[in-house]
């Protein structure tokens, strides 16, 4: 068996959404797949995580935890982030499809994501970048399941050490002439705004005019520690080896993605997120204070205000 190297953040983040969707009401998000691509014992292994305070030694194969121990602290800390930036991303790619017709939604570390098995329109073109080993695990589950894979389903394995993106996409059959859609979500927490950017610069130069791209990422209150909360967050992704790194201001994202060419479409804020997401929530989920969603578009200002004036 190939090692799964997927983080433990990542495998944080399937669980919630597992989680979610089995037993809270009513769905922010529904990954009615995650539970199986996951597995029974990686799924309880992120359960007793959670339940044993983070603590990777106090996993026991021979216990389960208990969801009353875990809720409050599953929806409090680990939730709110992947269900909401992942039922942002998808409409928003929904209404791109339903915009320009047949496109291509590239998923940068695609980790254990279900989409390609969600998806019903065969119209989007799904190519799923991933380490080789993560990709490799993930096929085994595929197969175990007897999933189907489908026609406009691609994998393409990078070793971001010594592979190039952008060739290894092109060689999987991206069509740079045809709408793209990129999602780097889960990245930016971990990365500074020059390697976050060297990502940005290799979409651009994949798009057409008019491609989008979509990410979330961490403002630059993340290390103020003013919030509790953003600080335990800050503080348990430490301890499971994943420490984040950098939190960017707006501006600081406008000008990086203006570099290379993208508008911003949408800049949804905390304050959004939380109005449109959880508002009247009693489970205790709630938009993280720290946390902000972009949708960008490949273009350019000039050539924008021209085609308004036409």
């Amino acid at each position: 068996m190939v090692e799964n190297r997927e983080s433990i953040t990542a495998k944080l983040c399937s669980f919630a959404r597992a989680y979610h969707s089995n037993y809270e009401r009513p769905k922010i998000f529904d990954d009615y797949l995650a539970y199986d691509i996951m597995g029974h014992e990686e799924y309880e292994k992120m359960g007793q995580l959670i339940e044993k305070d983070f603590n990777l030694e106090l996993f026991n194969e021979s216990n389960y935890f208990c969801k009353s121990k875990i809720r409050n602290k599953l929806n409090e800390l680990i939730s709110p982030i992947p269900l909401s930036r992942a039922v942002f991303a998808e409409k928003k790619l929904y209404r791109f499809s339903k915009e320009r017709g047949r496109c291509q939604y590239v998923i940068c570390g695609a980790g254990m994501d279900t989409f390609a098995f969600r998806n019903d329109n065969p119209e989007i073109i799904i190519y799923e970048i991933d380490h080789p080993d993560t990709q490799k695990y993930k096929m085994e589950k595929i197969k175990s399941l007897e999933w189907i894979v489908k026609d406009n389903v691609r994998f393409v394995p990078v070793d971001f050490s010594k592979d190039d993106m952008s060739e290894k996409l092109i060689e999987s059959g991206l069509d740079i002439k045809m709408p793209s859609y990129f999602a780097i979500l889960g990245v930016t927490y971990y990365l500074m705004l020059g390697i976050f950017e060297q990502t940005l610069e290799k979409i651009s130069r994949l798009s057409s005019y008019g491609s989008k791209v979509v990410f979330d990422f961490p403002d630059e209150t993340t290390f103020d520690n003013k919030v509790e909360r953003v600080s335990r967050l800050s503080r348990i992704t430490e301890q499971l080896g994943e420490q984040m790194l950098y939190g960017y201001t707006t501006m600081e994202i406008e000008k990086a993605l203006e570099r290379h060419g993208f508008i911003i479409d949408e800049h949804v804020t905390p304050e959004k997120i939380q109005k449109e997401y959880f508002e009247g929530r009693v489970d205790g989920q709630r938009a993280y204070e720290n946390i902000h969603f972009i949708l960008a578009r490949k273009g350019s200002k000039t050539i924008d205000s021209y085609a308004m004036n036409i």
